[in-house]
Parts: C-alpha cells; structure tokens; sequence
C-alpha cells in the first residue's frame, strides 16, 4: 500500500499543501474554519501520519526536549524528570531522558546525541558542569535551561531553589528544640565547592549554626546522595561516642537512610536523635517517623524550565526577559526532628 502523502492530503481537501501544514503545524499562518475541518476530515480518511523527521530536517527542530539528570534512580530525580513530563505534554512536547551517573563523560554522551536528534533544547541537571558539554552547545546554538543549580556560564538560563536559605530553615528550626548542635550530612569530595545543590545546603547549615554561635569544625560528615550508602555512613557516625543530638541531611535519601542506620542501632527518632532532610521527595512522609524536610514547588518548576527551553526571545542578544527563576523553599514540619 502507497504512503499516504500532503499532496493526497491537499487533493482530498481540496486545498493547497500549504494549507495542509498549517493545519498540522497549527501555524504559522491562520486556517479559516471549514478549511480546517475539511482537512482534519481528509486526514481522518486517509490514515495520513506527518513524518516528524522529515519535519526536523526542514525546521531543524523536534518536538522533543532532552533532560539529562546525575541518576533517575533516586526519587528527588525521578520527581522531578516526571514533573517534567508532564510540563513538556502541556506544550505539544516528549522528553527524552538520559541518566549522566555523576559522569562528566556520560553527560557529554547524551549533550550531543540529543542535539543530534535536534530536540527543542536540554533541560539539564548537571552535577559540576563541564567545558566539553558547553563546547557541545554552543557549536549546536542550543538552548539550555540549567536545573536545580545555579549558573554559571550558558547564558544564565536557570530555575533553581533557594537552597541557601532551605538549608537555614530547617538547621534552625532543629536547634531551636533545644540541642546543643546539629551535625550535617554533606556531599563527597567530589561535590562541586560553588553553584551545587548539595553545595549550597553545607552553606545555609553553616549560616545558621553560626548564627547560633555554634561551632561547626568536625560536625560536617561526607557522604554520597542515595540512601544506601549515607545508611552506612550512618551507622559509623550514630555508633560512635560522638554521636549528635540532630542531623541535618542534605537531601531526602540521605536522611532516609539515617533513619534506617538509627533503627537498626535501637536509636530513637526524635526522642535521642532529631533528623531533618531536604526535597520533600513523597516518600518522605511516609518514613517511621515521617521526615521534616524543605519543599519547593517542584511542578512550577518544571513548567518554567519548559517555558524557558521553548522561549525563543531568550536567544535575542540583549533580551530583557528574566532569565534566573528562584523558588522559595518551605519547611514541611513532621515528627522526625521533635515535632508532634
């Protein structure tokens, strides 16, 4: 059986091809009504299927966004590549996925095969952002909208979260229940020291501990963002004789993962030892006990990193449109750090 074709299309229609792409493209130009329908009726009959890539080669642009996230495995991720997703149907658009697994290679890898593949632009987690990825872009004129970090280069174009602040929120709410200190579960060596998520939750923690007059030297543990291996971390800290009143983690999994190594130990959560988190990934209301944690508003978010990607006034040199979306953060109270 031949392909069915524009020009079948037209011919059934009655109309020109031209017309015939407007009405699939919605645009650029406007189809009167009964024009419109006729076509739509035409394509019904004839089974007709644009060719989207034939659409890409002339319009050198997909109706795909690509994102690329350090490790979909872990939930605050995964929230948030779904976040996306949704964003994306919102807008005509598909997202393309890609796990970088805190590789710097792996995350050029996907850079250049989705703008091989000509998506509408990247949405990019970046863990450390590197000079191999940026040639990429900018050989490709891409559009890049950085998530969950803070910019440093790709034009500013970012939606982020006050993380800073977050981290504050939380270190104080713990010290004001009355422990002497809060301990913090940090990153690893590898985390970069500016712009980083992770990064920015060490500072706000540092922030509110001096800003209690407490002491932070040899309270900062390293350890990595999953829960399995912060659980182990966990269980050398909280069986030690140093073991602190409160701990701070920098994100949800870690703190899950705390909560578990202090089960194991017979320790109890608030009662001996307070724990807060950050992300509010959803599974962290249903930890025993339920976390205290920082939230944003990761669905706005997402959808401003869409309305970012797909916004071409942002490639006019010189344009005034806001570039930099900060997000506040919340506090979400549970019983984990002593609260009822």
């Amino acid at each position: 059986m031949a392909k069915v074709t524009r020009d079948d299309v037209a011919r059934l229609a009655g109309t020109s091809t031209a017309v015939v792409s407007y009405v699939i493209n919605n645009g650029p130009r406007p189809v009167a009504p009964a024009t419109r329908e006729r076509v739509l009726a035409a394509i019904k009959e004839l089974g007709y299927r644009p060719d989207r890539v034939a659409q890409a080669m002339a319009s050198r642009r997909t109706d795909l966004i690509g994102m690329i996230v350090p490790d979909a495995r872990q939930p605050f991720f995964a929230e948030m590549t779904h976040a996306v997703e949704q964003a994306a149907s919102e807008r005509g658009k598909m997202v393309l996925v890609g796990n970088s697994d805190y590789v710097p290679d792996r995350e050029v890898h996907y850079v250049r095969a989705f703008l091989g593949m000509r998506v509408s632009g990247l949405i990019l987690v970046s863990h450390g952002f590197n000079d191999l990825a940026a040639n990429e872009i900018e050989a490709w004129d891409a559009r890049v909208v950085l998530l969950h970090e803070r910019p440093e280069a790709i034009d500013d174009v970012a939606v982020v979260t006050d993380d800073i602040g977050g981290a504050q929120l939380a270190t104080r709410h713990l010290l004001e229940h009355g422990h002497e200190y809060v301990a913090c579960v940090g990153g690893t060596a590898d985390t970069p020291s500016v712009g980083d998520p992770v990064s920015d939750h060490v500072e706000g923690w540092r922030r509110a501990m001096k800003e209690a007059g407490r002491e932070t030297e040899g309270r900062l543990f390293e350890a990595p963002y999953n829960r399995y291996d912060a659980y182990k971390v966990a269980l050398g800290l909280l069986s030690g004789p140093d073991r602190p009143p409160a701990i701070f983690c920098s994100t949800d999994d870690q703190a899950i993962g705390v909560l578990r190594a202090a089960r194991e130990l017979r320790i109890d959560v608030p009662g001996e030892l307070a724990v807060a988190g950050f992300d509010d990934v959803k599974e962290a209301g249903l930890t025993d006990p339920p976390l205290t944690t920082v939230a944003a508003d990761r669905p706005a978010m997402a959808r401003a990193a869409v309305d970012l990607v797909l916004d071409d006034s942002l490639r006019v040199a010189g344009s005034r449109r806001e570039r930099l979306k900060l997000f506040p953060s919340r506090l979400v109270l549970r019983q984990s750090c002593g609260c009822a």
